[in-house]
């Protein structure tokens, strides 16, 4: 596959595709933790484990739990869908290739815009950020229902929460920093 507009083995399309696939199972297993997650009824007082009145939470936390699945859901399945079109342009990219060998090498030469692939991967990796992003706020929401609000200041939930919102954006900063590592490349 020729990116960059000189000769490159098969080996650069395997690298494509295999980051492509990688980025739709993942967004796979993450779409199946939202349709989980939707099934779940949170209104339902046998899922709270809080004795407080006062800390039970209110409507407004189940409204905003069901949107951010449903964001999280659509950031997921708009980045597969753009990972998956590009896979599909390599593909087609790669049929009409020129095969020359050189040696005991064989190369295909095929032209794709390296700048549109750049783009499609970015464009890709920000629905994954973001689909994350609502996920972990839907986690946030889960854990007021069933351990009781913030503003109660339980240990419990507090427990839950700290560790989900110091973990997640670490990671997903390190993705950021390798997606945008790739990109300058």
């Amino acid at each position: 596959m020729n990116v960059d507009g000189g000769g490159a083995s098969r080996f650069g399309t395997t690298i494509h595709i295999t980051a492509l696939d990688g980025i739709v199972n993942v967004n796979s297993l993450f779409t199946l933790a939202v349709f989980i997650g939707l099934a779940w009824q949170p209104t339902d007082p046998s899922n709270s484990l809080v004795n407080d009145p006062k800390c039970v939470a209110g409507p407004k936390i189940a409204e905003d739990l069901i949107c951010f699945h449903v964001y999280s859901f659509s950031s997921f399945l708009f980045s597969s869908l753009v990972a998956l079109s590009l896979k599909q342009a390599i593909r087609i990219a790669k049929t009409s290739c020129e095969t020359r060998r050189l040696m005991i090498f064989t190369f295909d030469m095929c032209h794709i815009n390296k700048n549109a692939l750049r783009v499609g991967y970015l464009i890709s990796a920000v629905g994954s950020v973001c689909g994350c992003g609502f996920l972990m706020m839907a986690l946030v929401n889960v854990a007021q229902i069933k351990l009781g609000t913030l503003g109660c200041g339980s240990s419990h939930t507090y427990g839950a929460v700290i560790p989900l919102l110091t973990f997640v954006p670490l990671g997903l900063l390190t993705y950021v920093f390798f997606v945008l590592f790739a990109f300058t490349r």
